[in-house]
């Protein structure tokens, strides 16, 4: 059973890292982009849409969102861009582990720039009461 699921686990990455490679392809239709660009952004963000400390639910988010996200993903990819990104991420992990300084940074830059949105929100509607 726990092969089984490490096995299931390893599987969805290497898909989320195709995703991630076909996301490139200037042939991906912008609703493909859209959802991989949410599906994977939700998965390695380090802030979680429920926290995790929320018992079951927060634990529910991760196990549900990511591979239905997944899973739309890949249905809105054409397939001849599928065949080529899945080729490449086999190649890349066959490397090494992939690793984005970019994308990580990224993500770290949408969060920081997220919460001064909010924090400027706040103290709008503080000045305001």
């Amino acid at each position: 059973m726990r092969s089984r699921l490490a096995q299931r686990l390893q599987a969805l990455k290497r898909e989320a890292y195709a995703l991630a490679i076909a996301a490139r392809d200037p042939r991906l239709p912008w609703t493909a982009r859209i959802v991989i660009a949410l599906t994977l952004a939700h998965t390695f963000s380090p802030i979680d849409l429920i926290p995790d400390f929320i018992p079951v639910l927060g634990q529910l988010d991760d196990l549900v969102i990511t591979p239905l996200g997944i899973a739309l993903a890949l249905r809105l990819t054409p397939p001849e861009i599928l065949v080529e990104a899945r080729a490449r991420a086999e190649a890349e992990i066959a490397r090494g582990k992939p690793v984005s300084r970019v994308g990580a940074a990224l993500v770290i830059l949408i969060w920081v720039a997220l919460a001064i949105a909010l924090l400027l929100a706040a103290i709008q509607t503080a000045a305001r009461i």
